[in-house]
């Protein structure tokens, strides 16, 4: 698949989900929520990430309200060419980064290295039924996760999306790093073979 192309599909698929009515966002999100909460790594314990949703991405608000205690939200911010994540609650100040989204107002050099992370949710743009997920072409998550090509889990990666962004098949790259399973409203996806 050619830049062009996958351009092309990134934008018929970001396209697709804004489509999707207030109405089935809103159920979208607590069935989200209820697919997270139950992978087979969901309690696992320390920081976990989500994200500020954009554009028409899942809402991860009812997921990050039925967190166990034994784990801490975090929202990502960009520091150089990496993500680093810093706890956050409802209610703390944020601030838009050069994209336009919304991250806690901290200096992201005192943030949390991925490395550090216990388990982290990542939006997409699309994804095939063998779990490959397809970003936003930033590469973000796969630059800060990278060393996960290395060494298994943990942080415990997860692709999040609506039903109707998968497509019959992605190409996988060199630099995409796999993620461990792929929820939506619907469904959980997991590679096989799966190892919890």
């Amino acid at each position: 698949m050619t830049s062009d192309h996958r351009h092309a599909l990134r934008q018929n698929l970001r396209q697709r989900r804004r489509e999707i009515p207030a109405a089935a966002r809103i159920a979208a999100a607590e069935a989200l929520a209820a697919n997270l909460l139950a992978l087979p790594f969901a309690d696992v314990a320390g920081p976990v990430a989500g994200y500020w949703a954009m554009d028409g991405e899942i809402a991860l608000h009812r997921w990050q309200m039925q967190l166990p205690p034994q784990q801490t939200y975090c929202l990502p911010v960009l520091h150089g060419k990496l993500l680093r994540f810093v706890p956050w609650r409802p209610g703390q100040p944020l601030v838009a980064n050069r994209y336009g989204i919304p991250e806690p107002d901290v200096d992201p050099a005192q943030a949390l290295r991925p490395e550090e992370m216990a388990l982290v949710v990542a939006p997409l743009t699309g994804f095939d039924a063998r779990c490959r997920r397809l970003g936003m072409g930033g590469g973000w998550y796969d630059r800060s996760f990278a060393f996960r090509q290395r060494r298994s889990a943990p942080p415990w990666l997860v692709g999040v999306g609506f039903a109707a962004q998968q497509v019959p098949a992605l190409p996988v790259e060199d630099w995409d790093v796999a993620v461990d399973a792929i929820c939506t409203e619907q469904a959980t996806l997991q590679p096989e073979p799966f190892h919890a």
